[in-house]
């Protein structure tokens, strides 16, 4: 039995298709419906509108922009994993667009997904392997340490926009993480030549410049952009607090130990209580930190070192080196304690000093050195040429 037979089948597909029409166009009325409840704040009737539009004409020429704006709605809802259903759907029903790869990539990148990110960008580069989603499959590259994909991706972006500051500018970053430091300055400041206000290539000298240790360089651009880019200027000084090795400044004029005082010094002198036989006598020295130090670290007593200064500089060393006289007194190496300030970034060395048998002891007080040889809160070690101390050459 025909089950069309008498029935006009043109007919019928020309209902369809108006049927189709209509739907698409109560779609396209709900999506514009929802887009003004997006703008209202309203996100939850914004996602219910856009849900509706999507499921009423999936396939319709606008599905793209109801699941992008659906994504944007339960983004704004803190509803992450359903925004990322929602930019799947978008990829399925629209397998020949970068865009919504992109869009997903973004989502992905925002929530440190870096893996995930690089996924759908490369799917955004096979299908639109513009320069713009070749730079963005780079910093996901980049943020993952692989630095020899990214600097592939950066290349093709420099082939594809040779013009463009941002060529330069990312293979400038690739150089930058492998520790290229001086050719990524090279590129950071062609980028800067291509575009005079690219403030974010100025940061980058002033981070490599730090990395190099060339501070005085790191401060020059920190001026520039405390002028042009205060936010980035806070960033790079942050940095260059960050990987400038820890210092020693000075000792603080509260110690008790009188670090000034010259070769053949009586200890007697330096407290009464000395003048006993066999007496003993704790002191302090109090050191002042050039930035925030690691608290563990500071009060190891066996990272601090006391001995008698051996350097060669004219009257550097202990006793200005003349022979030590017998009635010379020590120290014992590592101090008794030590403690940590971090409010006033100073330590407090308390160590002790013993009078000899025959109460005649005698020291050389600015000849002492002071030595610490441990790291601050982000692990640096101390800069080597600021590490010690003794009262006659202060730091070095």
């Amino acid at each position: 039995m025909d089950l069309l037979s008498g029935t006009n089948t043109s007919s019928l597909f020309v209902s369809s298709a108006q049927q189709q029409q209509q739907l698409e166009y109560i779609a396209s009325n709900t999506l514009k419906n929802g887009i003004d409840l997006y703008q209202k704040k309203d996100y939850e009737g914004a996602a219910r509108a856009f849900q509706g539009a999507l499921s009423m004409a999936p396939s319709s020429s606008f599905s793209k922009d109801a699941a992008k704006y659906l994504a944007m709605a339960q983004l704004n809802l803190g509803e992450t994993d359903q925004a990322i259903d929602a930019y799947k759907t978008s990829i399925k029903l629209h397998p020949d667009l970068a865009e919504p790869h992109v869009d997903l990539a973004k989502l992905y990148f925002s929530e440190s997904r870096y893996k995930e990110a690089e996924i759908e960008y490369a799917a955004a580069v096979r299908i639109d392997p513009s320069s713009a989603n070749h730079y963005s499959l780079g910093q996901a590259y980049l943020v993952q340490d692989r630095y020899a994909e990214a600097e592939a991706e950066f290349q093709e972006v420099r082939r594809l926009e040779p013009k463009s500051p941002y060529s330069a500018y990312g293979l400038g970053l690739a150089y930058s993480r492998q520790g290229r430091y001086e050719k990524a300055i090279d590129l950071f400041e062609a980028s800067i030549k291509l575009n005079r206000d690219f403030h974010d290539a100025y940061a980058e000298i002033g981070f490599a410049y730090a990395d190099l240790g060339r501070m005085d360089d790191a401060e020059k651009i920190f001026e520039f952009l405390e002028k042009e880019a205060p936010d980035l200027a806070d960033t790079l000084s942050r940095y260059m607090y960050k990987v400038d090795p820890p210092k020693l400044v000075f000792a603080n004029a509260l110690s008790t130990f009188s670090y000034m005082t010259p070769r053949m010094t009586k200890v007697s002198n330096l407290d009464a209580y000395l003048e006993n036989a066999n007496a003993s006598k704790t002191f302090t020295m109090i050191f002042q930190f050039d930035k925030e130090m690691d608290r563990v670290s500071v009060e190891n007593r066996f990272n601090w070192k006391i001995s008698r200064a051996t350097g060669a500089g004219p009257g550097d060393a202990y006793n200005f080196g003349f022979p030590v006289a017998s009635t010379e007194v020590s120290i014992t190496s590592f101090p008794d304690n030590v403690y940590w300030d971090e409010d006033s970034m100073t330590a407090k060395v308390q160590f002790t000093i013993e009078q000899n048998d025959a109460a005649d002891g005698t020291i050389d007080p600015s000849h002492i050195e002071f030595k610490f040889t441990g790291v601050d809160k982000y692990g640096l070690s101390m800069d080597p040429d600021k590490d010690q101390y003794t009262g006659f050459s202060k730091v070095y």
